[in-house]
């Protein structure tokens, strides 16, 4: 062998070594409708798994709802004028589901889930579908950062063990309760590539010196609900660990006025249920749930028709606007704010009783619009994310 031949023997090496890692395709969502196995709900949730309780909650509850949050996204972007309780007390007058319209409140959350509305589609599937799995698989991505010691507590957030049933279950809690620090990181730096999932195709800011995890500037709630709203303890979602599921404080979705008129005579906190309302036609993942909800949402729609006609008819008077269906569209709009999906666009006094004591242990990507037929989600535009952050591990 010569010495040109011999002295390429470490290029050849290098390439055969890293020719298979270029070759390897990140993973595939599967196919709409499949059951997730407990890797894939691994890799879906990691882009929110460490994110503080309440937020996680509200996602997970909102996420059942993308369309909705797509005109909650437009909304908010047409309307970015508004601050605090201004912002607050404009989405009470939106017909959305509660955890959408309290999402106003976390604009960059708002941007993050319309970035990749896909994905959400596919969280809120799982979500219907295998919601104790997808709760576990959130312990499990927890767990694992945490013994990587990637997950602890600090100023902006305060992490516990707790021991359920055998099962360590790790909460997650805002450490300021007038403050919500959003969790900035990419899900690679913390449990590596995606084997089984892909993440979210988000923006994920780049971290230097070796950090990997920070927070957004701090949200003051009291600016949207004022002093004395009670506390992360009393937000209007919350993870049920002991049983796997999401418990709604409906005192807190009357007293803010979100949207209470479904849930009217429901007090106190109760188990998340689904409102197929909300869906706007959205086709489901499965079978069994467009039959579960396929009914219920149509009963539901008729009702929310039928006590909107009078005000409808009001609010055409007033404005002079058009209304394509049930929501209101003002004439005078442009069509870059029109909705890629068919043009349909969204056009209190605090009690004083308080809210604390919560238990938690109680009772196909980014790209154009269009429906992405079968229920398995539908595409959507993203917006850009941002960088920055309040600190950094």
């Amino acid at each position: 062998m010569n010495r040109a031949a011999f002295g390429a023997l470490p290029l050849i090496a290098l390439l055969l070594f890293a020719i298979p890692g270029l070759l390897a395709q990140p993973p595939q969502p599967p196919s709409p409708g499949q059951t997730l196995s407990p890797d894939q709900l691994d890799g879906l949730v990691a882009p929110i798994a460490l994110y503080p309780d309440p937020l996680l909650s509200q996602i997970l509850v909102a996420s059942t709802y993308p369309l909705e949050l797509v005109q909650a996204s437009q909304w908010l972007q047409r309307n970015g004028n508004l601050a605090g309780a201004a912002r607050k007390q404009a989405a009470e007058g939106q017909n959305w589901d509660p955890s959408v319209q309290a999402m106003v409140l976390f604009p960059d959350v708002l941007k993050r889930l319309n970035q990749d509305i896909t994905w959400t589609t596919d969280l809120g599937n799982a979500f219907l579908s295998q919601q104790a799995a997808v709760m576990d698989a959130v312990q499990t991505m927890r767990s694992k950062a945490q013994q990587a010691g990637k997950l602890s507590s600090g100023s902006q957030q305060t992490v516990t063990t707790t021991d359920g049933s055998g099962a360590p279950i790790i909460q997650i809690e805002p450490a300021n309760p007038q403050y919500m620090y959003v969790p900035e990181y990419d899900p690679a730096n913390i449990w590596g590539p995606p084997l089984y999932y892909p993440y979210a195709s988000w923006f994920y800011p780049p971290f230097a010196g070796g950090g990997y995890f920070g927070f957004g500037l701090g949200i003051p709630i009291g600016l949207y609900f004022g002093g004395g709203w009670g506390g992360w303890g009393g937000w209007g979602w919350n993870a049920g660990w002991g049983g796997r599921n999401i418990i709604v404080n409906n005192n807190f979705i009357h007293r803010y006025n979100f949207n209470a008129g479904r849930g009217g005579s429901l007090s106190g906190r109760s188990d998340w249920s689904h409102d197929a309302s909300h869906r706007e036609g959205v086709p489901y993942a499965t079978h069994a749930l467009s039959t579960r909800y396929g009914g219920a949402a149509r009963q539901n729609l008729e009702t929310r028709a039928a006590n909107q006609q009078a005000q409808s008819r009001a609010g055409n008077a007033q404005s002079g606007g058009d209304r394509v269906g049930n929501r209101q569209i003002s004439r005078g709009s442009s069509s870059e704010n029109r909705s890629a999906f068919g043009g349909v666009r969204q056009g209190a006094a605090a009690r004083t009783h308080s809210d604390h004591g919560f238990s938690s242990m109680g009772a196909a990507r980014s790209g154009g619009g269009g429906f992405h037929g079968g229920g398995g989600g539908f595409h959507g535009g993203g917006g850009g994310g941002r960088g920055g952050g309040g600190g950094r591990r």
